[in-house]
């Protein structure tokens, strides 16, 4: 019996705590979860990322982002940034998704 609650209890805890990559970019600094600048090369990046057209393609820290135009079911809200000094995230969006990772959070 402990054992099926236990196990349940990790598997619920699975889901809940695992983001997928749902962004939503927003105006405002103040409101924003991380800073991204976008940069021109791979080498500077924290972040590789590919955009996905299917939410179902976003996984947890994968680089795969799907970008919502609702700010409620956003995991992320973006603000981008013209500084890098800004930014708490630099990312290079890449075009093949099998590039796509996340070095640094």
């Amino acid at each position: 019996m402990y054992i099926k609650i236990i196990g349940l209890s990790l598997l619920l805890s699975c889901f809940l705590f695992s983001k997928g990559q749902i962004v939503y970019l927003t105006k405002y600094k103040s409101e924003a979860d991380k800073i991204i600048f976008v940069t021109k090369y791979k080498h500077e990046a924290d972040a590789l990322v590919h955009t996905t057209k299917y939410k179902s393609e976003a996984n947890s820290w994968s680089g795969l982002w799907y970008w919502t135009n609702y700010k409620s079911e956003a995991d992320w809200k973006l603000f981008l940034t013209k500084y890098k000094h800004e930014a708490t995230l630099i990312v290079y969006f890449t075009k093949y998704k099998h590039e796509s990772e996340l070095k640094k959070l």
